[in-house]
């Protein structure tokens, strides 16, 4: 006769310290401390319950810049979380770094696949396992490839980023604990909803993999996808919403007997509150609040952010400011590095630290008309229509495009009202982080570009010059104009 045994499992990612709640008709939603409450009621009521973290608890936040993550880690140690996977913005503030707040955490960490080269060591310990009422739960953590963009000029790390590299990790440490008989497999992932499908496509039945819980690519689902067995889910992003498994364990088998998936709401209308995290982030606010509040200019209206993946007011905005100031022929500006989807119409320091997160360095490269369309043919490929690559671009004025995904063609490629001419140079300013991946990231040889003139650098610090632009005006104003049409 069977053996069966019950498991909750309560999952996170990607709350890039998203700390505070909203007030969104007239209910409290989100924030740390309404998550908390909840988690610590399920715990309460439900025997057998874990709270899993997969990525990206660090960025988004001053709390969390200000105190380079050091205040996020003081606030998830009193949060609490069982078990924690790695995301690629825990390593926004270097590697050195990164093992100082893992020193700080009083909450476990599992990576399988960040190394360092020579001799061969992983950083962090690839998996834990958990006893729950006998059964013994296993965790793998698995981090994107995106890492090592962010850690382009260090030699000494190294990643199995590939997918069918991680999945070999991960055969091998299943393989490596079938003798002590775990009872549930569940990989903590840091790759993408799309990259989560394919990882589990390569994983054989026999090492035992269960549920991939993941983060990095803010999928919000109606219900887990199920591939080669395996059921696969994330919980959207930031601290609104929660993902809750409660899940029936064959323990014979070692398998999911029967499960239901909810993503419930963190409001105040059914999540207590916790007065510790409360205080906590309080004391960390109320310093951050009284460095950052100085008002840099106003808005007619608020301006908006609202996907990466299209042109926005915002993305018009900075690359036009940036533009403006450094005199290049076009700037592209990382839409992805726009971290608010809304700002204004007051707009202060904090807004603009908020929005901007990410200082960097700014090249000014020298690109032919035909390069460059290379580069934006690249950045429009089906995968990023399809919203599960990153790397997506806001132009400066001047620019209007218009292009067919079903041809992969242009119908119109315009530089202020003139076709783009294959031959001309033209000056195009770039962020550090996308000049270090020029070749990864545009599908072009950077030597090809190179070989038009020397890059030069226009600014070392992005933040500098916008800080100075928005401080200097009075009212700024943005508008979406049609500078890429999809058909």
């Amino acid at each position: 006769m069977a053996s069966y045994k019950n498991l909750t499992l309560l999952h996170s990612n990607d709350m890039h310290g998203d700390f505070l709640s909203e007030k969104i008709d007239d209910n409290l939603t989100g924030g740390i401390s309404m998550l908390s409450g909840y988690i610590s009621k399920v715990k309460a009521e439900v025997p057998n319950t874990l709270y899993c973290i997969s990525g990206d608890m660090l960025q988004g936040s001053l709390i969390d810049a200000e105190y380079r993550g050091i205040s996020t880690i003081e606030i998830m140690n009193r949060l609490n979380p069982d078990v924690v996977t790695l995301g690629n913005h825990e390593i926004d503030y270097g590697l050195g770094h990164l093992l100082l707040l893992e020193r700080c955490a009083k909450f476990p960490i599992v990576n399988a696949n960040l190394y360092i080269k020579s001799p061969y060591t992983r950083l962090f310990k690839s998996h834990l396992i958990l006893t729950v009422d006998g059964m013994k739960i296993m965790f793998i953590g698995i981090i994107t490839g995106e890492v090592l963009a962010s850690l382009k000029k260090d030699s000494v790390l190294g990643s199995l980023v590939d997918v069918k590299d991680a999945a070999k990790e991960v055969g091998r440490i299943c393989n490596a604990y079938r003798t002590t008989d775990i009872d549930f497999t569940i990989l903590l992932t840091h790759i993408g909803f799309e990259s989560d499908k394919e990882l589990a496509a390569l994983l054989d039945p026999e090492w035992g993999v269960d549920v991939i819980i993941g983060g990095h690519s803010h999928t919000i689902l109606e219900q887990p996808e199920e591939v080669n067995g395996i059921l696969i889910t994330q919980a959207g992003v930031g601290t609104d919403q929660i993902g809750r498994f409660d899940i029936t364990i064959d323990t014979d088998e070692n398998k999911v007997h029967e499960y239901k998936w909810e993503l419930i709401p963190i409001d105040d209308s059914h999540c207590p509150r916790d007065e510790d995290i409360e205080r906590t982030i309080a004391s960390y606010k109320e310093q951050v609040d009284e460095k950052y509040e100085q008002l840099l200019c106003r808005f007619p209206r608020a301006l908006t952010h609202p996907n990466r993946y299209q042109e926005t007011e915002l993305g018009n905005l900075i690359a036009d400011i940036l533009q403006e100031t450094t005199k290049v022929d076009i700037m592209m500006v990382g839409s992805g590095s726009i971290r608010k989807e809304k700002v204004g119409p007051l707009f202060t320091r904090r807004e603009l630290l908020e929005m901007m997160p990410y200082d960097d360095k700014l090249f000014q490269y020298k690109i032919s008309g035909r390069q460059f369309k290379r580069m934006y043919q690249y950045m429009l490929r089906d995968e990023a229509l399809k919203e599960s690559v990153t790397e997506f671009y806001q132009f400066s004025r001047g620019i209007a495009v218009e292009y067919d995904p079903k041809t992969k063609m242009f119908n119109r490629f315009d530089f202020y009202g003139v076709p783009m001419d294959d031959n001309t140079i033209f000056t195009v300013g770039l962020q550090e982080y996308h000049q270090s991946n020029f070749t990864e990231f545009f599908n072009l040889p950077i030597e090809e570009v190179e070989a038009n003139g020397k890059p030069i650098v226009l600014t070392t610090s992005l933040l500098d010059v916008l800080e100075e632009y928005f401080g200097s005006s009075n009212i700024l104003n943005a508008y979406v104009e049609k500078r890429l049409i999809i058909l």
